[in-house]
């Protein structure tokens, strides 16, 4: 069966250990890959149509979900992959005695880059900002591509962003950059990704959903076990990067599971209120209308 695929240029996905693998075309799966710049981009492409499984962060599928999109999250992938980078002259989080306000103020003026609007990224650090009362002091920057952020903070346009584990390990190399706050402390447990179909491919493709989780599961089991061996296969399949980044950046945030968790959950119900008071959504959603829980029991993962 062809399976079409939405994912992003996010290195510790599962998409580039599938890709660099032939598991799925041995399973009777042909994926079509479909890049996309962010999670907003994948849920207009679920709106036309265009995919069948999508590899997002949950908010935006949240945002989706409320604006009548028929889509579930039926596997996870990642959690807490969101962190906070900036230029060696501002404190990180644990200089600043984990005060969240100090450390926030030294940031009046600037712009925080980010990945696009409505990505987990965009809701974690416009609530954090708004936690802290700093909404007129602090804009956020939302780049369609999060991949131009480091060249904006090469060019001294910027000085801090958020994003993922890629995005820190690139700036740190590219610009000098350090984490100034790690993924557990913006917010734990955040489920930074998970797998996304349509109710569609649930009532009328199981078997192949079935099959494409099992996989997905054994690429994190793959990342977790053989991390090194991991990060050869994904820098030769992606071609530019070297084996070396790419475990640095498994060790930025290492929890991958394609399991969903009491916590995985509990963390994106977290998100409902704080995407109503943000205006992403217009009313409250339950667990069941965000998640489909058959696949992964039927797994025991």
């Amino acid at each position: 069966m062809e399976l079409r695929i939405g994912h992003l240029s996010t290195m510790y996905h599962t998409s580039f250990i599938l890709m660099g693998t032939n598991w799925l075309e041995k399973a009777g799966i042909k994926p079509e890959w479909k890049l996309f710049g962010g999670g907003p981009a994948i849920i207009r492409a679920f709106e036309n149509h265009e995919l069948d499984i999508g590899y997002i962060g949950l908010p935006p599928a949240m945002i989706g979900i409320d604006h009548g999109l028929r889509i579930k999250c039926i596997a996870g992938g990642h959690v807490e992959g969101t962190v906070m980078i900036a230029t060696p002259e501002f404190m990180t989080l644990e200089e600043c005695k984990n005060d969240r306000t100090l450390f926030l103020k030294q940031f009046k003026g600037y712009s925080i880059a980010c990945p696009p609007g409505g990505s987990i990224h965009d809701v974690i650090i416009r609530n954090y900002i708004k936690e802290e009362g700093l909404e007129t002091d602090i804009y956020v920057l939302n780049y369609d591509w999060a991949d131009m952020i480091p060249e904006a903070i090469a060019d001294g346009e910027i000085k801090v962003a958020v994003g993922t584990p890629s995005l820190a390990i690139v700036a740190k190399g590219y610009c000098d950059t350090k984490i100034v706050i790690p993924p557990e402390k913006l917010w734990p447990d955040n489920p930074s990704y998970g797998i996304v179909t349509t109710s569609e491919m649930i009532e009328n493709s199981p078997d192949t959903l079935l099959k494409f989780i099992e996989f997905h599961e054994n690429a994190c089991e793959f990342i977790r076990q053989n991390t090194e061996e991991a990060s050869r296969l994904v820098a030769g399949t992606i071609g530019i990067i070297d084996a070396d980044f790419v475990n640095d950046m498994y060790k930025v945030s290492p929890k991958y599971s394609a399991g969903i968790s009491e916590k995985y959950i509990s963390s994106t119900m977290r998100f409902v209120d704080v995407l109503n008071e943000l205006g992403y959504i217009s009313k409250k959603l339950g667990e069941k209308d965000i998640f489909n829980l058959r696949f992964v029991e039927e797994l025991r993962l």
